[in-house]
């Protein structure tokens, strides 16, 4: 299994099946896009629990190292273009970081103070998982609009696309579906960090309708539910 930013424990849309993190099962691979507190702060429980790999940004794995949140083992460094075949058993998965416009700051508690701390969270990024057979998924972190969409959009061609459209931090609705609809193009998109706070005010009918009439399918699901492709 493998898990994108989680956020499960505090996160107010989460079922209370999922709260517990035992639950998930065997987690074999964390991705990370970046160092914000609702895409990492069940990445260390998990990885320690099940020793599976964080792949992030280069210079957050590292932080994360250098303050002893996670071992090196399972801090592997990767950055912006590079590709990874996380598992050798595995050569048709492969993991690509590709550019997201974000921030990234890791708060991290001393745990000799008990005081909050900021640290340098790497630059943030989307990643293109490329599955066995071929098709391939972009998630694209909590990315704001920005032309190089349109290079990853023709250069990877992803299949599915699960993009933000909360607005405030991230696109909201009419960027979402403009990156969607001229530049990226996929076949099935999930819009993603929506309703969780005041601020994420997009809602995946908003997406829908600035999208308009086009080839890609938009699935809106709800905490919990699932989806094959």
């Amino acid at each position: 299994m493998i898990v994108t930013d989680p956020w499960l424990r505090s996160n107010p849309k989460t079922p209370a099946g999922y709260k517990d993190l035992s639950k998930l099962g065997k987690v074999d691979l964390i991705l990370v896009t970046h160092a914000h507190f609702d895409h990492i702060a069940d990445a260390p429980d998990l990885a320690l629990m099940n020793k599976a790999r964080v792949y992030a940004p280069g210079d957050l794995n590292m932080t994360l190292n250098t303050l002893g949140v996670l071992p090196p083992e399972l801090t592997p460094r990767m950055n912006k273009s590079g590709t990874v075949v996380p598992f050798p058993d595995v050569p048709g998965l492969k993991i690509t970081a590709v550019r997201a416009e974000h921030s990234s700051l890791y708060v991290w508690k001393n745990p000799a103070t008990n005081k909050n701390e900021s640290h340098y969270g790497g630059e943030p990024i989307g990643f293109i998982i490329e599955l066995e057979n071929g098709q391939k998924i972009y998630h694209m972190g909590d990315t704001g609009l920005f032309s190089d969409l349109q290079f990853i959009g023709s250069y990877y061609k992803p299949d599915v696309l699960l993009i933000p459209i909360g607005g405030n931090f991230t696109m909201d609705p009419k960027d979402a579906a403009y990156a969607t609809r001229e530049w990226i193009k996929p076949r099935v998109a999930i819009p993603m960090h929506y309703g969780t706070n005041p601020l994420n005010q997009g809602t995946p009918q908003q997406y829908q309708q600035a999208l308009g009439n086009t080839a890609t399918r938009v699935v809106p699901l709800q905490p919990g539910e699932t989806f094959r492709f």
